[in-house]
């Protein structure tokens, strides 16, 4: 029996997506930040985008192969903004700053039409709910959960960031698993990507996976084997309601 159903967050309970325009804006406001703090960075916006691409791409070489995630100041001050001439210590101060406009800038973010709905009737099934995301901003998911205004269905909020793991490794799921008290036999995991959201909870023992599609599951699911599958693949959040109240209907009638 499904007692608990823990969410992705970019891609599954919201839409989003990065452009061009989106690119150029995130580099705009880390000049316009550095600016702020009193730091001379003589550069225009189409360089600040590359040099910015590639300093998250030196991140994503460290943390790719280890699953690891750290600290908003060692992420800028060690890797984004290194040819910016920056360093940790002068980071620092203000990285979780940068970290949050980053994730609400670089992308555009929507919360997908019928998540409420969908939360409301699991709560009302008496489900356990959680969110478990991949970030790089300590405090941005919190944030924006209660700008769309479904923070309360959340028993609980377990990031990247701060555990200091990244799904799939198996200890995120752990610690989200541990602050909301239930088994992975009895839970279901709802994300966008195969590597992420459906071979991690899988290697933990979760009863049910779904998988719904999002702008970001052909990219980051370039290397995943063919036989990886979800138990439930779907088109509308809504489904994993109707899904998970069908089959608790089914199981009380034996």
């Amino acid at each position: 029996m499904i007692d608990t159903v823990l969410f992705d967050m970019g891609g599954t309970l919201e839409d989003i997506y990065t452009d061009d325009a989106s690119r150029e804006e995130s580099a705009r406001e880390v000049l316009r930040i550095l600016r702020e703090k009193g730091i001379a960075v003589d550069m225009d916006v189409p360089t600040a985008v590359k040099k910015l691409a590639d300093g998250w791409d030196r991140y994503a070489a460290y943390r790719g192969p280890t699953n690891r995630e750290l600290k908003p100041e060692e992420i800028w001050g060690c890797y984004v903004l290194t040819e910016f001439g920056l360093d940790f210590e002068t980071v620092k101060p203000f990285a979780e700053e940068l970290a949050h406009m980053w994730e609400v800038t670089y992308y555009h973010r929507s919360l997908r039409p019928g998540v409420p709905e969908m939360l409301e009737g699991l709560k009302g099934m008496g489900m356990k709910l959680g969110v478990i995301s991949n970030t790089a901003s300590l405090y941005q998911v919190f944030w924006i959960l209660k700008e769309y205004g479904i923070r309360d269905y959340f028993q609980d909020v377990t990031l990247s960031s701060v555990t200091g793991y990244r799904k799939p490794d198996p200890n995120i799921f752990l610690v989200s698993l541990n602050q909301v008290q239930s088994e992975p036999s009895t839970c279901a995991y709802v994300g966008d990507t195969f590597s992420r959201d459906v071979i991690g909870p899988q290697n933990v023992g979760f009863a049910v996976t779904f998988h719904i599609h999002s702008h970001l599951t052909k990219s980051r699911d370039k290397d995943v084997p063919k036989d990886v599958k979800a138990t439930y693949s779907i088109s509308d959040i809504s489904e994993v309601y109707t899904i998970l109240r069908d089959q608790a209907i089914r199981d009380q009638a034996g």
